[in-house]
């Protein structure tokens, strides 16, 4: 992999310009090859923010939303340059920046409209932000079988095993729950897929697990991971997030990415970073993830096809950045969200990496059904097994670019107040431009988890004032990119 130069891409402008195609304006594009595909970042188009006071149909705060967003199928179009669409947004477990909460797991779906804005001149920050409009539509619950509730509270108990699993697919392994007086189960939600026929999958951090749920949201069946990922204490399952396991994933490190192939047949999960015996314990060892494919089509029992280790990208210092989302493009690359703690509701106003990257399975090992899905370390202290090639990483949109920032009005580092870029970017969706003269052009929408803070909020029915001191609203990009091989879906 490398970086092309940028004199590459003004003559490959100059060409389609000569041959009169429209060649939208921007500041600096990056282009990277991975996997001989070149890829490039034709910058950001429009930013979008949501109100950290707004509330939904049930009276509770709106907030957490980006971590995880898809396009609501049939809904995306484009008419006279301008693009429209509805987002299905998932929440995590509420506000928690002070405890888990009875929060109830939850879609919100808001409708969108945006012009892109291809010009060089920065824009105030209230015109900047209105780039891309954002409205309210609904709520949707996600419920347990039978309809029961779910909650965000700390898992604390573990509902026994259902009989006949894993013969009766739509039997469930042993689940998280509150307690055992509190027998509801606890979602962590992370990762959001949608189906074509309504059904949704949804990837949680206590398990970690991934949840089908019926279109009208009740638990459907459930897909429990390998041994190595399940969180064992003292040699029994202990879901909960407040310690770290012996083995098994991290606290709070679970499956952050979810993401499917167009033809509906292959779901991809990947850890936010290394479980506890490959160096999840320490930021400075966590660096060696994993990627999971399982084949879900038809009625029977979603089986695992493929396994391999992402390497996670560190700081100078060599901590890591753990991902937050990932994106399908085909067989074997992917976009992947990796980003520092740092922004809008974080604890320093200086962030230093934010970006939207590549990576590529094709000569990765593959480690599925191996002594790795037990109790053997792939990464012990977080030194890589030598026998494993991991998948190549390559950096490609990064969020920070001063100039791409301040065409909207946002600043990175500065003041800590609205036009500061957010802290928490947590998820993707894609959708193309429709552009008969770049055909592999995409939308890169990307939104932020603001972990519901607001001086003015309300959460399973109490009103609260979150410590941080002022409202983080949640901020939205669109970046336009050039992806090619791209498998074809509909949006």
């Amino acid at each position: 992999m490398k970086s092309l130069a940028h004199s590459a891409l003004l003559a490959c402008s100059f060409v389609a310009a000569a041959q009169g195609a429209v060649v939208p304006r921007t500041l600096g594009p990056v282009l990277v090859t991975l996997g001989g595909l070149t890829f490039i970042n034709k910058g950001l188009v429009a930013v979008g923010t949501i109100s950290a006071q707004l509330r939904d149909t049930l009276g509770e705060t709106i907030g957490g939303i980006g971590s995880a967003i898809a396009l609501e199928p049939g809904t995306f179009t484009k008419q006279s340059g301008t693009y429209s669409g509805t987002l299905i947004t998932q929440p995590d477990r509420g506000h928690n920046t002070e405890g888990t909460i009875d929060y109830r797991a939850r879609r919100q779906y808001f409708d969108f409209t945006f012009a892109p804005y291809y010009g060089t001149g920065k824009l105030p920050f209230d015109v900047g932000t209105k780039t891309l409009k954002l409205t309210y539509r609904r709520t949707a619950l996600t419920f347990d079988r039978k309809r029961g509730r779910t909650t965000g509270l700390d898992a604390l108990g573990v509902r026994p095993q259902t009989p006949g699993y894993p013969q009766n697919p739509f039997a469930d392994p042993p689940i998280p729950i509150a307690n055992a007086t509190y027998n509801h189960l606890t979602i962590d939600a992370e990762g959001l897929v949608i189906n074509k026929d309504g059904s949704y999958f949804v990837s949680d951090e206590y398990g970690p697990y991934i949840y089908r749920f019926r279109r009208d949201g009740t638990l459907l069946s459930t897909i429990q991971p390998p041994e190595a990922l399940v969180p064992l204490i003292g040699g029994s399952l202990n879901f909960t997030s407040a310690i770290n396991p012996d083995t098994g994933r991290t606290p709070n490190q679970g499956f952050e990415g979810l993401t499917i192939s167009p033809n509906g047949r292959y779901l991809y999960a990947m850890l936010q970073s290394a479980t506890i015996q490959d160096g999840g314990s320490s930021k400075s060892t966590n660096r060696y993830t994993r990627l999971f494919k399982y084949v879900v089509s038809g009625n029977s029992r979603p089986k695992l096809e493929g396994e391999w280790i992402v390497p996670l990208p560190q700081t100078s210092k060599g901590t890591t950045l753990a991902q937050s989302e990932i994106h399908y493009l085909n067989k074997n690359q992917f976009l992947v969200l990796s980003r520092d703690g740092n922004g809008h509701g974080g604890d320093s106003t200086q962030s230093s990496y934010k970006q939207a990257d590549l990576f590529d399975i094709s000569k990765a090992t593959d480690i599925h059904g191996s002594k790795f899905d037990g109790l053997t370390p792939v990464a012990p202290k977080g030194v890589l097994d030598p026998s494993i090639t991991p998948a190549a990483y390559a950096s490609f949109v990064n969020y920070l670019d001063p100039d791409q920032l301040g065409r909207f009005g946002l600043q990175n580092g500065g003041a800590k107040d609205k036009t500061l870029i957010s802290a928490k970017w947590e998820s993707f969706a894609l959708a193309p431009v429709l552009d008969r003269s770049f055909p592999n052009d995409y939308f890169l929408f990307t939104m932020t988890d603001n972990d519901f803070i607001t001086i003015n909020g309300s959460a399973a029915g109490v009103p609260y004032v979150d410590p941080y001191g002022q409202d983080v609203d949640t901020q939205a990009f669109v970046f336009r990119v050039t992806l090619p091989n791209v498998e074809k879906f509909n949006v």
